[in-house]
């Protein structure tokens, strides 16, 4: 079985898989998805760019739930259709990028701040038997954890 991403160059593989931005080498904007025609810095005219990896960690900025069927390009992984979660993460260098939650983690397992992990999943099966992965966002321990925990009550205890 082979396995390749779904979307060669935006991100890596292996035991610690990360995204890859598009660095400016005049002003250092990094731009995810990676760009390479212009600098998204308005005030910037750089037209040079490194490729560069970002935090594998972040925290949750905001998320949702797809309970219908995104439209084509979109492949659904299971028929009929199951819902999945988004989650829109804040990574340290300060660009927001959105993207599934990993395997078996919905909404209920994460909430604005927690923080998460960057993983590699299997997103679909070629007809030649080529995995096709993508970058996916799980909850770390601490998220999981504040998920279970009861809400506070106002007036303490």
């Amino acid at each position: 079985m082979t396995e390749t991403p779904a979307v060669e160059g935006w991100f890596t593989t292996g035991p610690e898989p990360a995204l890859i931005a598009s660095k400016c080498q005049a002003c250092g904007t990094l731009a995810f998805p990676k760009g390479v025609d212009f600098c998204r810095n308005p005030a910037c005219d750089g037209e040079t760019f490194v490729d560069a990896e970002l935090s594998r960690t972040g925290v949750v900025w905001s998320y949702t739930d797809a309970q219908y069927q995104p439209p084509a390009p979109y492949t659904p992984t299971s028929d009929p259709y199951e819902p999945f979660a988004l989650a829109a993460v804040e990574l340290p260098e300060g660009i927001v990028v959105l993207g599934q939650l990993a395997q078996g983690y919905g909404v209920d397992a994460v909430k604005v701040g927690a923080p998460v992990e960057l993983v590699v999943e299997p997103a679909w099966t070629e007809e030649d038997g080529t995995v096709k992965t993508m970058w996916k966002w799980r909850p770390t321990e601490t998220s999981e954890a504040q998920a279970q925990r009861p809400a506070a009550t106002e007036g303490g205890n």
